[in-house]
């Protein structure tokens, strides 16, 4: 039997372990997609307490809370941290099988040096041995990322964002992470959606004129994509919760801007037309500046209409959905390569009944000569635990080319969500271990540690080119 959560954790074989300590381990990270808060890495925010740092705001967490049976003023009402972190102390025993119940403890360990299980009896003299910690030196926002051996942060940002953290982060003398924005316009693509036109009236504030037609609405898209690049941003992120594709000239697309701005329904063909043309734009930009494009497909939103009164979005409401993606994504997709114009692309679906329709539609596009130009994204959201993970490599191998694949993203909100990392790589040597167990691989320990060190890194580097990585 193994130590709980020991040095072999994860790691079933004695190659993984050869592995993982000699060659996943010490790899830094490029977290190529996450929601951290720029302001709060400027500023290398302190966290009062425990709570503020691993609850504030982790819907996984607020998930599980409330599927134990906790009260929601524990979770995101009123009560005190003290209290909200004991009721999390009294959930995690309960969610073994979880990743959460993992990564909470990688977390204690890797940041806090505590290796106590953790549950009710635990809790209190945990809460003091790491606020003793957060509330002292070395232990902020900025801090935090430095630990983990992050070279690169890519954070979501709306078009209409000043990037003034950005510019400032990158003004910093004793700060060596590239903290860049990605490119998040789903605000402009959502045009039935009540935020639309506020939306819009953002957008021209930061234009610092009205956008009353189609095609000046494409122009600050454009000039709000040449921001974010000279700013350093190479990637844009699509949440793409229903695949939709319709073809449209620009007329159409722009008939229907119109309709919008004068407040009309707006039919299910017009919102295709409109997101087709919008989105076939924004690709075309994309492969011009050499960005990558991800999409994000298959989410179903707030699906509690009383939560969502309540708390609002992102609140721990969602789950998958189950809409038809192969082939409204495949015409997207031709249609840019037809043009010559198909930007390198990160395809993931929320839904893992998806995972071989996506690994083979990135066969039908790959070429150019960039390795791995077309992406089937790590597990992501609901897939992000141990067998999600495993059947997105599996099915990836089987389709495509393993040994060029990215590896893994945060999503996260938490500056504690790095070790996540760890959690995948221990992952990804498990998987070629058993391989080679299985003599259906060579032992060969430098070739595949050559293979697991682009996994976890270099081929994220080389991929996304950003500028400025020290590594």
């Amino acid at each position: 039997m193994k130590e709980f959560m020991g040095k072999d954790f994860l790691l079933t074989t004695v190659i993984a372990v050869d592995l993982y300590e000699n060659y996943a381990k010490d790899m830094p990270i490029i977290d190529y997609h996450c929601h951290l808060n720029p302001q709060e890495i400027l500023e290398n925010k302190k966290f009062k307490n425990i709570t503020e740092a691993w609850l504030y705001g982790d819907h996984y967490k607020w998930r599980v809370m409330r599927a134990n049976g906790i009260p929601e003023q524990y979770v995101t009402g009123d009560a005190s941290d003290y209290d909200k972190f004991m009721a999390w102390a009294r959930t995690v025993p309960m969610i073994i099988g979880n990743p959460l119940y993992n990564w909470t403890h990688l977390e204690l360990q890797r940041f806090f040096g505590i290796y106590d299980v953790f549950n009710e009896t635990s809790a209190p003299a945990i809460w003091d041995k790491v606020n003793a910690q957060l509330t002292g030196e070395g232990f902020g926002a900025r801090d935090l990322i430095t630990k983990s051996n992050v070279t690169v942060v890519c954070t979501t940002d709306d078009p209409a964002d000043s990037l003034e953290y950005h510019k400032q982060i990158q003004q910093l003398k004793d700060f060596n992470v590239s903290v860049l924005p990605s490119f998040r316009p789903d605000k402009g693509l959502e045009i039935t959606r009540e935020g639309y036109l506020p939306w819009i009236s953002r957008l021209s504030e930061t234009m610092g004129s009205s956008i009353t037609t189609y095609d000046e609405l494409l122009l600050a898209l454009e000039s709000r994509v040449r921001f974010f690049h000279a700013i350093g941003g190479r990637v844009s992120d699509h949440a793409i919760d229903t695949m939709m594709h319709e073809e449209s000239t620009l007329e159409e697309a722009a008939d229907v801007f119109a309709k919008a701005l004068k407040g009309e329904a707006i039919s299910l063909t017009d919102e295709k037309k409109y997101k087709t043309y919008t989105l076939t734009f924004l690709g075309k930009l994309y492969s011009e500046l050499d960005w990558t494009m991800q999409l994000h497909i298959n989410a179903l939103r707030n699906n509690n209409t009383r939560m969502f009164n309540q708390l609002g979005p992102d609140t721990g409401y969602d789950s998958m959905n189950d809409n038809e993606i192969s082939k409204p994504l495949v015409k997207l997709l031709d249609g840019l390569d037809k043009e010559g114009c198909l930007p390198k692309t990160i395809l993931y679906s929320l839904n893992p009944k998806d995972n071989i329709v996506l690994a083979g539609i990135i066969g039908s596009f790959q070429g150019g000569g960039v390795a791995g130009k077309m992406q089937f994204g790590t597990a992501w959201w609901f897939n992000d635990n141990k067998d999600g993970m495993l059947e997105q490599m599996k099915v990836l191998s089987n389709l495509g080319v393993f040994s060029q694949f990215i590896g893994m993203l945060t999503d996260s909100r938490s500056f504690l969500s790095y070790t996540r990392h760890e959690y995948f790589r221990r992952l990804v040597c498990r998987l070629i271990g058993e391989w080679v167990e299985e003599g259906e691989v060579p032992n060969d320990p430098e070739f595949l540690g050559g293979l697991v060190k682009g996994i976890c890194y270099d081929n994220a580097k080389q991929y996304f080119n950003f500028p400025n990585v020290v590594s």
